[in-house]
Order: C-alpha cells, then structure tokens, then sequence
C-alpha cells in the first residue's frame, strides 16, 4: 500500500473491517467494506477502478471459513469476474511458486493451497480481463531493497527462494498499468547476486502464456 501511494497512485481498498484498516493506512485511502467471499458485495469495489491487485490469500487459523478452497479460488474468481464485469484494465494476481507441482509439501500441510492457487490463475485467465500473475517464492520479512530479484517462468522446482514481502509490493506496484506485462506468468525470488532491483531490463526476457 504504501509503494502504491509514493508511486503517486489513487488507492482503493476492500476491506471488511474499516476500523482496522484505518488504524494502518488512516485517511490515505479510499475503504470499500466487502469480502470475496460474497460475490454480490465485490460490485462496489471496482466500480471506475482501473487496475486491480489480488493479494488474497486463505488462513483458517485465523478464522475457519477462509479456506484455500474459498479465498484462494472462489474468492480471487470472484473478484476477478466482477473486474471483468466493471471494466477493469488489468487484474495483477499474487499467486505462488510451487503450484503446478501438487506433490509440493505446502498442499499436504495447508489444506492443498496450491492447488487452490493454481484454480485461481486459471479463474483469471478465462475471464479474458488482462492479467499478469505474480508467482513468489518464499515471503519474508526482510527490508526491502536490499538486493536485486530474479525472474523466472515455468515454475522450475529448482529455482525456489526467498523474497521480502517489501519487494513483493514493489514488483506489483511496478506491473500496474503496463500492457507489456498482459498475459504473462512469472516466478520472483531475491536475487543474492545483485545489490539492487534492475528495474529497466528486469521483465526484458518475460514470454506470453501460452493458451
């Protein structure tokens, strides 16, 4: 959120609990009270919006009836049809490293969130919306800025990493309202090799999905 506002970008968030969110963004952004869980209360959230990023993700640790089954599909399905329906140029989706490979210990420990992910990405793409999927690897809390991210495509197994969740935001704030990146589906992870992001050639190499 707040890479988005220092970009210089005009936020509007979905929340289901205002007051919360109030406490961590104050009066920077626009609130719309929803949840992806309910289909019908999404039409609101991205009326006159232009891009969307999707950062959900399920924890029923924190409250059983959010599912991998229920946010990381159902839901990001949901948002994303209704982006579609209100014309939304570009619908970013944070996804996963690891989800095309479903013996992957996540699913057996996580209720197959993967897997779910995995049924989110194809809910995008057959919307027809524009979309560039984010498939990080393993988040952490680090800085950011503290060294360069590599890209990759295919989901190799081989390539798994770590990448801060502050160089996360920064790669999605950068994918906004860029039509080159429409249709693609990559991988990031830190990159131990370099000492900062290189943003001007970083997304050079990237291919289209191929449907």
């Amino acid at each position: 959120m707040d890479q988005a506002l220092s970009r210089g970008l005009h936020v509007r968030a979905l929340v289901r609990d205002e007051s919360k969110a109030r406490l961590l963004f104050g009066d920077r952004v626009q609130y719309v009270t929803g949840d992806v869980r309910e289909p019908r209360s999404l039409k609101k959230a991205v009326k006159g919006v232009d891009e969307v990023i999707c950062a959900l993700g399920g924890n029923v640790q924190r409250d059983p009836e959010n599912s991998p089954e229920r946010v990381d599909y159902a839901g990001v399905k949901s948002l994303a049809e209704s982006a579609k329906a209100a014309g939304v140029s570009q619908f970013i989706l944070v996804s996963s490293m690891g989800v095309t490979h479903p013996e992957h210990q996540l699913n057996a420990m996580l209720d197959n969130i993967l897997e779910w992910k995995l049924k989110g990405e194809e809910a995008v793409r057959a919307t027809g919306i524009n979309y560039t999927i984010v498939r990080p690897g393993s988040l952490t809390n680090e800085p950011g800025g503290q060294r360069g991210v590599r890209i990759m495509q295919g989901d190799p197994r081989e390539g798994e990493g770590s990448i801060s969740r502050s160089d996360v935001a920064a790669v999605l704030v950068s994918a906004v309202g860029r039509p080159d990146l429409y249709g693609k589906t990559f991988e990031i992870v830190g990159d131990n090799g370099s000492a900062r992001i290189e943003w001007a050639s970083l997304y050079n190499e990237l291919r289209p999905d191929v449907r």
